[in-house]
């Protein structure tokens, strides 16, 4: 005998059961639990997902064969402020290179995936693993057994990506990355500790000394003159003690 009263309609019960599980539930269990087809479980989920799509602020979202009700991500900068005051950490550039390398290469180990990147990844994967990004997924079979990481359901969500044959084109973004790790590499580039020939002097006199008769000599002032000669008598009293 079925479970299902037929009395209700099928996609309030699902969106019910949904909105009670939080977590993601395969169609077929339910379909298997309530007693009906899976083209029917389908069918309902279709017209809930229709119901729970626009400005709606619940919506259906799919992964793997999974269905499972999350925020509107419209509303998420107004659901962080109100619940989360301590806002969760975005994911860093380095951090988004190891997850793209993991998600098209899984299962892989941390060494392959530093051969691609050409740098150290350790603090990269703890990050993912932390967010739940990356998941040891077994071990290789090879010296010292190295762990194997791959991607998580909660990736899947993140990215809303149902699959990951929805990822793009992996030399796409290949290229996306290496014009991020330029431009990185430009950014630390602009940095105060310059070479003192690249470094303009501003030839306006301080408030102080406007007035007073201040020559050059051979490029440089009397001031500057004054201050090189302090410099060197130091120096002739340190080699002197």
């Amino acid at each position: 005998m079925s479970t299902f009263d037929t009395t209700y309609n099928l996609k309030d019960v699902l969106y019910s059961i949904l909105f009670v599980a939080g977590d993601g539930i395969e169609k077929s269990f339910l379909a298997e639990k309530l007693e009906v087809s899976e083209k029917e479980v389908e069918k309902a989920l279709a017209e809930l997902e229709k119901d729970l799509s626009g400005s709606c602020g619940v919506h259906l979202i799919r992964f793997k064969n999974k269905v499972q009700l999350s925020s509107n991500p419209n509303y998420a900068s107004y659901i962080s402020d109100v619940l989360n005051p301590i806002r969760e950490k975005s994911l860093t550039r380095a951090a988004l290179e190891t997850l793209a390398i993991i998600a098209y290469k899984q299962p892989i180990t941390k060494l392959e995936v530093e051969d691609v990147r050409r740098v150290n990844s350790d603090y990269a994967v703890q990050i993912l693993l932390d967010q739940d990004m990356i998941e040891v997924v077994g071990r290789k079979d090879a010296v010292g057994k190295p762990l194997l990481f791959g991607t998580t359901e909660n990736f899947l969500k993140r990215f809303n990506i149902t699959n990951l044959s929805d990822l793009p084109d992996y030399e796409e973004l290949m290229e996306r990355i290496k014009t991020l790790r330029s431009e990185e590499e430009a950014e630390k580039s602009d940095t105060l500790f310059r070479d003192v020939q690249d470094i303009e002097f501003n030839e306006e006199l301080p408030d102080f000394l406007k007035g007073e008769e201040v020559e050059k000599v051979d490029g440089e002032s009397e001031l500057e003159q004054e201050i090189d000669k302090l410099l060197s008598d130091d120096d002739s009293t340190s080699d002197a003690v």
